[in-house]
Formats: C-alpha cells, sequence, structure tokens
C-alpha cells in the first residue's frame, strides 16, 4: 500500500465514522442535532470550499454530512497537492543534480582530450629523442671505423 493510498485510508475512517454518528443520531429522531468529534479526529472547521454550497431543502442532518465529506476530502486535495509540491522541488533538486553531472562529464571529456594530446606529444618526443639517438650512433660508428682504419687527416 502506498504512502497515498495509507493517507487515504486514514482520512475516509474518519469520515465513515463521523457519517455512522449522524446516522445513528437521526435514527432516534432527537429534536437537534449536535456533531461532536472524536479526540483523534477533529471535525474541520471554517467556511466552505468555495467550489461547493448548500442547494435548498436538505435537512440539517445531510447538509452536515455534505459539509463533514467535502472538508475530509478539502484536507486530503491540500495533503495531496502538499506533495505535489515537495516532488516539484524534488524534481528541480534532481535536475539541478542532472545539470551539475553534464557540466561535470563535459570537464572530464575535456580533460581526458587534453591527457591524449600530452600523450601524443610525449609519444612523439620519445620517437624523435630515440631517432636522434640512432643517428648519433650511427655517426659514431661511422667515425670509430674512420678512426680505426687511420683514414682522418690531422
Amino acid at each position: 500500500m502506498s504512502f497515498t493510498d495509507e493517507l487515504l485510508a486514514s482520512k475516509f475512517d474518519g469520515i465513515e465514522r463521523d457519517i455512522g454518528d449522524i446516522i445513528q443520531t437521526s435514527n432516534r429522531a432527537l429534536p437537534s442535532i449536535s456533531i461532536v468529534p472524536k479526540d483523534d479526529h477533529p471535525l474541520p472547521k471554517g467556511p466552505l470550499p468555495d467550489y461547493v454550497e448548500h442547494k435548498e431543502g436538505v435537512n440539517q442532518v445531510g447538509r452536515l454530512s455534505a459539509e463533514a465529506v467535502v472538508r475530509e476530502y478539502d484536507a486530503a486535495v491540500k495533503e495531496i497537492e502538499a506533495l505535489g509540491a515537495e516532488l516539484t522541488e524534488a524534481a528541480k533538486k534532481c535536475e539541478a543534480t542532472v545539470a551539475g553531472v553534464h557540466t561535470t562529464v563535459s570537464e572530464i571529456k575535456a580533460l581526458a582530450a587534453s591527457y591524449r594530446e600530452e600523450g601524443k606529444r610525449y609519444f612523439l618526443q620519445i620517437e624523435e629523442c630515440s631517432l636522434t639517438t640512432s643517428e648519433v650512433r650511427a655517426v659514431c660508428e661511422a667515425l670509430k671505423k674512420k678512426i680505426s682504419k687511420g683514414a682522418i687527416d690531422a
């Protein structure tokens, strides 16, 4: 069961209990009906949400029942909207993290390219040194041969 399901289930348990109390009270045909909220589930107070209004001719039981239900739904809506706001904030943080990752990946690619170029530079430098060393050896060998033959004119 998801968090939302648990949240809605806990809200509706109280609604069902309140409606049951109202129905039992109205079945006893008492002259006035008074709903006393349970300590663990107080009825929301204040004006009705602006998207509903009472119809003419609805008796007090119907009015109170409708008010209790719509207020519980409205309270659940506010909690759902708050959850949506939290998810939006989490999404913004994720987007910022992803943007940071993309920036870091770009920097890593640039660093890798720099290392590749540096490796290429050292590679060429070492090969150039190797060629120079081979030329020096060849000149030295030729010079040794000339010296050993006595072909050098002094």
